[in-house]
């Protein structure tokens, strides 16, 4: 398609060259498919013609296409083109010099694209420019001093780039600006004062700058100012007393991490409509404005980190303040109690910061009557007495600090009652008597700290139990008691555990292990006994172990030299015996501890260890034991040739299980399914069916029934035999038994028995509904939708279960047939991955088990259509690249319900590229439906990020080449992310209306609080 000389007017003197094949090459929407001679260039896509001279290109508009490319300078030859909007896109290189040829030109947007070099100086020719955004590229240099001659110039939007130089006085020429974003460039010196000119202004953004001196005071004279934010950057000096009298319109002011002084003007509450206030990171002193309480609208107060002395008298005052969410007022020297008039806050109060002041009493029994509160830190204070028991009531609290305080008594069972508690924090109190078991019930707990108190009794294997724990469990420095027990396991995602200074006993629990992202274990100071166990060898990530002053026995386990990130290592004071390795973390003396042993020996000299002598004795011992041990392999060899012999009919399955499970006769199978009736058919497959089945105690289970007459059943059940017998995780179908016999009739009968997932496949769940999914309805009738937490939960379990086969299991395991139908969910939900019919055991290999079709010549790789990677066709290796491959495209058809079979995924287009052109802004256009049913239009609003996250990690996994995939680590740890700000998301209220009210067709871009600074927007011409 040649787009590079299509006229811009009857006698073709100019060439409409704006995007020639070469410059642009990428248009995955197709934006640019009618650019061709088939229509008349009026007609194109984005183009709109003028009425006076309808030849005559007037507005171009490519916002959000998806193209990508360089910008042709024959874009100057369209003479009377007013608009050019190109925002949203990924376009790059130099913005053409020739645009300043476009002395019509009104409006020139190409924010959010990936533009670099300098910025055109001869723009100053485009004399009728009003609009002219630049915001989020890569721009380099000054800004021109030129531009001060665009005297009609009502938006300037340079914010994030790579700006760099002092503000052009010249700015200040600009009579008609009313909106000026410099935000997050490399700016320096003052702010000009030719500012002050700029009578119109009403919207000032010049923070994440490197700007000095002081803010002139003539701006403090500009009436019209609403949004002032200058943060982040080094400006001083103090803040008028009469701000706000002469600013009367303000709404948001933000003079955050600056190096401001002086007091807070009491006359800001003259600013009647001030709602958002950030004087934190300065050096204001003096007292809290009395009359703070004046400013009905005021949803944010953030005084932190200042010099303020001041009782809590102010707190009373904010009763008044109806719209109030946010107060933060740590780190400053305010002194006194807090006053019960605390509780009668706004309930649209959902933050409450005031750690590191001087707070004495007790916490008001009244802060209970706050039930939006999400935060509440007080840590670092001085309060003394209990922690009331109505701290129950916050049922919305996710985030709870109370450390380093003097509180004391129990920590109350009421605790249990904030299920949605994600962060909680108690250390350095005395807090007594035991840990309460409703603490289990905190089951969105990703923190918990409540070291260095006198709790005492065992550690509850309710919080234990607690697996979304994936950050810090620390229990150290109390008089904890009793064994640890064997769910510590449960909390597989835990990044630092420490247990130390406590009396625990027993052998530290082999099921540690299972903590595959453990990177610090602290066992320190307590009675443990026993051998290191072998199961730490999986701790892959471990960075710190301390195991010292305990009683245990045994060598130092040669695992440890293997452990590569391994950089402290304390095992002292135990009662370890033998040599000390010369690899891995004990080649560094600094990083290792051994003193106090019982009797070793060896290892570097730094140690200081006597050297290990020879012992002729031992030397024997050892000779034969190899000896017996050959003896033994010789023996057992054997025995199984004649075994093997005598049973020729009997498949390796067998005794490959034969030790775990009881090998259940075709009999009990035929009974307990009434005879493979059709009526428990609940699911089929290429290889097998699936029954469901009641067992003899009453219990149900689901057997898989292969088909043997199909090739590929049988390495299809050896396949998962091998790799169930391997293999234990939780978000794994469970095996329970096998079945290798004979039916009634003498054929080869081979079955599996797993646990019974009640709530059926996870394709059921989200294509319930369809025509095409009428066959595999949920046996107890339809099921019901999943809402995005539970889709989130869902694809963490599964992503949960392929990291353990990915990085956990040695050799790894690649599961090879990974999608909906294969991920399972038990009576609570959980994702449960199954069928490991095609899973691959070992290093890579290439690919050569092929399944052929018993009624054609065809050969077709193993796997599912529409979740085989690209590079299994051409015969690649099996990786876990290509599990990979397999869980992003399960991720995408999770969000948006659509299959990657569907009729319109064809040619080029398939669900991946169908989810990337939508990412970010469309993406609540092509969500499944059932996600965002009876949500409001600001709760759908608000979820969108979330789910553009969530679709991204979906896009990264599924890329064509491998090379450029996430691994299933990164991918979980991003999940995560996700389901943490899922979980704010769901605690905050909705926010509503435009971004302030501004009343003009020209608007800056709305974004949320409290970073609302992406600056001017094309709307609508």
């Amino acid at each position: 398609m040649d787009k590079s000389n299509y006229a811009n007017q009857p006698d073709g003197s100019a060439h409409f060259n704006l995007l020639q094949t070469q410059s642009v090459d990428e248009d995955p929407l197709g934006a640019l498919n009618s650019w061709n001679d088939s229509f008349h260039h009026c007609e194109w896509q984005g183009v709109i013609c003028g009425g006076r001279h309808p030849e005559r290109v007037v507005s171009l508009n490519l916002m959000s296409k998806g193209l990508g490319g360089l910008l042709s300078p024959h874009v100057g030859n369209l003479s009377f083109l007013r608009s050019l909007v190109l925002q949203n896109n990924s376009f790059r290189g130099e913005i053409p010099q020739s645009i300043g040829h476009l002395f019509r030109l009104r409006h020139l947007v190409l924010s959010n694209n990936s533009f670099g070099g300098q910025m055109p100086t001869n723009l100053s020719q485009c004399s009728n420019l009003e609009i002219l955004n630049l915001i989020d590229n890569q721009l380099v240099g000054k800004i021109p001093d030129e531009l001060g001659s665009l005297s009609k110039l009502q938006g300037l939007g340079l914010a994030i780039n790579s700006l760099a130089g002092s503000i052009p006085h010249s700015i200040g020429n600009l009579s008609q600006l009313y909106k000026l974003s410099l935000r997050k460039n490399g700016l320096q010196g003052e702010i000009p004062k030719t500012l002050s000119k700029l009578h119109d202004l009403s919207f000032v953004q010049l923070a994440n700058n490197q700007l000095t001196g002081e803010i002139p005071l003539a701006i403090f004279n500009m009436s019209g100012i609403f949004n002032f934010r200058i943060e982040n950057n080094q400006l001083r000096g103090s803040i008028p007393p009469y701000i706000g009298d002469t600013l009367p319109s303000l709404v948001f002011l933000d003079f955050h991490s600056n190096l401001f002084t002086g007091v807070i003007p009491p006359s800001l509450s003259n600013a009647s409509g001030l709602q958002y206030i950030y004087y934190d990171i300065n050096n204001f002193h003096g007292s809290m404005p009395a009359n703070i309480g004046r400013l009905k609208s005021l949803r944010v107060i953030s005084l932190t980190s200042n010099e303020l002395r001041d009782d809590f008298s102010f707190i009373t005052p904010l009763t008044n303040c109806s719209r109030l969410e946010v107060i933060q007022l740590d780190l400053n020297f305010l002194e006194g109690l807090l006053p019960d008039s605390i509780g009668n806050l706004s309930n649209s109060v959902r933050i409450i910061s005031m750690s590191s002041n001087i707070i004495y009493g007790t916490i008001p029994p009244g802060i209970g009557n706050l039930f939006n509160l999400s935060y509440l830190n007080l840590s670092n204070n001085s309060l003394g007495g209990s922690v009331p028991s109505c701290i129950g009531a916050l049922h919305n609290l996710y985030e709870l600090y109370l450390s380093r305080n003097m509180l004391t008594g129990e920590i109350p069972s009421s605790i249990g009652n904030l299920t949605l508690l994600n962060r909680f924090y108690l250390p350095f109190n005395h807090f007594y008597g035991e840990i309460p078991q409703s603490l289990g019930n905190c089951r969105q707990l990703i923190e918990l700290e409540l070291s260095n108190n006198n709790l005492s009794g065992s550690i509850p294997g309710e919080v234990l139990g607690l697996f979304t724990i994936s950050i810090i469990f620390s229990l150290a420095h109390n008089q904890l008691s009793g064994s640890l027990s064997s769910q510590v396991g449960s909390m597989i995602n835990l990044g630092q555990l420490d247990l130390s200074y406590n009396k625990l006993i027993g052998p530290i629990p082999s099921s540690i292990g299972k903590c595959l992202v453990l990177g610090r274990l602290s066992l320190a100071f307590n009675s443990f006994h026993g051998e290191i166990p072998l199961a730490l060898s999986t701790l892959r990530g471990l960075q710190e172990l301390d195991v010292s002053h305990n009683n245990l026995s045994g060598e130092i386990p040669s695992f440890l030299t293997q452990l590569t990130n391994l950089k402290y290592l304390n095992v002292s004071s135990n009662k370890l015996e033998g040599e000390v390795p010369k690899q891995g973390v004990f080649l560094n003396a600094s990083a290792v501890s051994v003193f106090e042993n019982r009797n070793l020996c060896g290892g570097i000299a730094e140690l200081n260890l006597p050297s290990c002598k020879s012992n002729k004795v031992k030397v024997i011992a050892i000779v034969t034991a190899v000896l017996s041990f050959f003896i033994w392999c010789l023996c057992l060899s054997i025995f199984w040739y004649r075994r093997k012999k005598l049973k020729k009919n009997t498949s390796s399955i067998e005794f490959l299980f034969e030790h775990k499970f009881s090998i259940v006769s075709y009999k009990e199978l035929f009974r307990a399914s009434d005879g493979f009736s059709e009526n428990n058919v609940i699911g089929k497959g290429r290889y097998s069916t699936i029954y469901k089945a009641t067992t003899q105690e009453g219990g149900l289970v689901a057997v898989k029934v292969l088909n043997l007459g199909h090739i590929g059943a049988s390495k299809s059940f050896i396949s998962e035999c091998r790799t169930l017998g391997a293999i234990r995780h939780r978000n794994l179908v469970k095996i329970v038994n096998v079945c290798s016999s004979m039916d009634y009739h003498g054929n080869d009968f081979k079955a599996l028995l797993y646990e019974y997932m009640a709530n059926g496949s996870l394709e059921n769940w989200i294509h319930q509904g369809k025509e095409e999914d009428v066959e595999h309805e949920h046996e107890h009738g339809k099921p019901g939708h999943l809402g995005l937490m539970q889709r989130l939960d869902i694809a963490i379990d599964t992503a949960s279960a392929i990291e353990y086969l990915h990085e956990a299991c040695s050799p790894k395991i690649v599961h090879g047939d990974l999608k909906p139908s294969n991920v399972l969910l038990d009576n609570e939900m959980m994702g449960r991955v199954g069928d490991f019919g095609l899973a691959t055991i070992s290093s890579p290999k290439k690919i050569d088990a092929m399944d052929i079709d018993d009624n054609s010549n065809s050969v077709v790789v193993r796997g599912s259509v529409g979740y085989i990677p690209p590079e299994y066709g051409m015969g690649d290796m099996v990786s876990t690249q290509g599990d990979m491959y397999s869980y992003g495209i399960l991720l995408l058809e999770m969000l948006t319900g659509r299959r990657p079979t569907e009729e319109t995924f064809k040619d080029h287009l398939n669900l991946h590229n169908f989810v990337k052109v939508a990412l970010p802004d469309r993406v609540m256009e092509i969500v499944d439906l059932a996600i965002i049913n009876g949500e409001s239009e600001n709760d759908i609003e608000r979820m969108r990020g979330c789910v553009a996250s969530i679709l991204r990690i979906g896009v990264v996994c599924s890329m064509e080449l491998p090379q450029d995939r996430m691994d299933m680590t990164e991918a979980l740890k991003e999940l995560h992310k996700v389901r943490v700000r899922v979980i704010e998301m769901m605690l905050q209220p909705a926010s509503s209306g435009t971004f302030y009210g501004i009343p003009i067709d020209l608007r800056w871009e709305q974004v949320e609080h409290p970073d609302p600074d992406m600056g001017i927007t094309f709307i609508r011409i």
